[in-house]
């Protein structure tokens, strides 16, 4: 197993939708286990976004390698009513369960758009189908977050200046996880470090923290809480000044001591506080000391206190992003699209009006100018050869239950998401419009679709 991999984040086993386990039961009890092929991907754009950035392949790949039924699980499940009637056989399977399958993915870091299959999973049916609620609830909320993320940081930078976006928002997540998972997926969309102390020791992202109001509240003064702050880290101290006054607040910051790194402002109107807080600084010769600004932020108030000259150097961004709170779930589907069934290939689709999805495993081909940005995407069938200038944006991760992909350390996967949003036109990254990035399918995947659903007519008026 590749070093950078590591056990799941809390047990994970039983994370299944009972369906998974009904079918997968059925499967069995039909001796119905050919190999299938599974594809993950976003139906339409939230409301609010025009790019989505890949995260949470990592834990996938973890979860798929480390999945199996321990003696509990199986009592558990042999006394629900529904599986009244399963063979004792079916039980055995599980005791032995292990992912013997394929994995391909789009690795994470990556700008994907509605339809991409950003995971194909090709295994025996019955692994395959287990799967889907894990991979699906992963690469969902880890998705949205970094995209979520991305937008924070980009808006933070508008003018062209660098400002750091901290992540700190696990006391606002969702759960314990959750928290987890926002910190990773923001770090990974270009936020500088989390608050959250468990993540940067399991993911190895830079931590951060000061005090808050309490701190301030449990001695006799302010200026007596900043000095015995400082007096502890001399060389880190950023300090709250907005737990009474907020101008008072920065000249007792300035009496603690010249070298005092910041100062952070939770409330009040931010554009004008932070103004007069530098002119503060600056009278007293601390223009070294740098204003972090936090308080229910999202890229739309930082954008606007960028766009209108605010003098802060960094924000701290909780809940609105840890939830992202606009756009606060991705429909990211699970969807079969080709069987191996004695030897014979046979492509799946579903025909639904609004639902339909295309039959086939997949590629993503995206095409690059002479300077490497991105032009379009086509999505086509795994085996077509293009021949314009692009990339495949698929590479195998997994094959026969085994890792044949070299994880990136999470800096290695920020960097290349840089690297990548550098690459997606401007007018895309607007956080005020909606700009759709052209994403086409291609004519041999509409020519299968249409044979299919052509054949799939005919047998259902014979």
């Amino acid at each position: 197993m590749n070093s950078v991999l590591q056990k799941p984040l809390f047990r994970q086993n039983m994370i299944f939708d009972l369906y998974e386990l009904t079918m997968a039961a059925g499967y069995f009890c039909n001796n119905y286990n050919d190999e299938a092929t599974f594809e993950v991907f976003v139906r339409e754009m939230p409301e609010n976004r025009n790019y989505l950035v890949a995260a949470g392949l990592q834990q996938v790949a973890e979860y798929l390698l480390d999945l199996k039924f321990d003696s509990d699980e199986l009592t558990y499940l042999k006394q629900l009513k529904v599986f009244q009637n399963v063979p004792a056989g079916f039980w055995e399977y599980l005791s032995n369960f292990r992912f013997n399958g394929d994995m391909w993915a789009i690795p994470e870091g990556e700008i994907v758009f509605p339809g991409e299959p950003l995971i194909r999973i090709t295994a025996p049916i019955i692994e395959a189908q287990l799967v889907e609620t894990f991979v699906l609830t992963m690469i969902n909320y880890q998705t949205m977050i970094a995209s979520k993320a991305a937008r924070v940081v980009y808006a933070a930078q508008l003018n062209g200046k660098k400002r750091d976006v901290l992540e700190f928002g696990s006391r606002r997540a969702h759960g314990p996880e959750a928290g987890l998972l926002a910190a990773r997926a923001s770090y990974i969309a270009g936020c500088t470090g989390t608050s959250n102390v468990l993540a940067g020791m399991r993911f190895n992202i830079p931590v951060y923290g000061t005090a808050a109001h309490s701190w301030t509240l449990a001695f006799s003064n302010e200026l007596e809480a900043f000095q015995n702050y400082y007096k502890t880290f001399p060389e880190s101290t950023i300090l709250l000044i907005d737990t009474y006054s907020i101008e008072q607040g920065v000249r007792n910051a300035i009496k603690t001591g010249p070298m005092i790194r910041g100062v952070r402002i939770d409330s009040g109107d931010l554009l004008d506080e932070s103004k007069k807080v530098r002119q503060i600084l600056d009278d007293a010769g601390m223009d070294h000391v740098n204003i972090v600004a936090s308080g229910d932020l999202n890229e739309y108030k930082i954008a606007r206190l960028v766009q209108n000259g605010a003098p802060i150097d960094s924000f701290g961004v909780g809940t609105q992003m840890v939830t992202s709170a606009d756009a606060p779930s991705l429909g990211g589907i699970y969807k079969l699209v080709e069987q191996k069934i004695k030897g014979k290939i046979r492509y799946r689709a579903k025909f639904s009006p609004k639902k339909i999805t295309y039959p086939g495993k997949k590629q993503v081909f995206r095409f690059l100018g002479n300077d490497d940005n991105y032009i379009s995407d086509t999505i086509g069938l795994e085996s077509e050869e293009i021949k314009k200038r692009h990339k495949k944006l698929l590479v195998p991760v997994i094959e026969k239950g085994e890792v044949v992909y070299d994880f990136p350390e999470i800096s290695q996967i920020r960097e290349n998401f840089f690297k990548n949003f550098e690459r997606l036109d401007t007018r895309y990254k607007a956080i005020d419009r909606k700009e759709i990035y052209p994403v086409h399918y291609s004519d041999a995947i509409q020519k299968l679709l249409n044979d299919l659903q052509t054949s799939e007519t005919k047998v259902e008026t014979v």
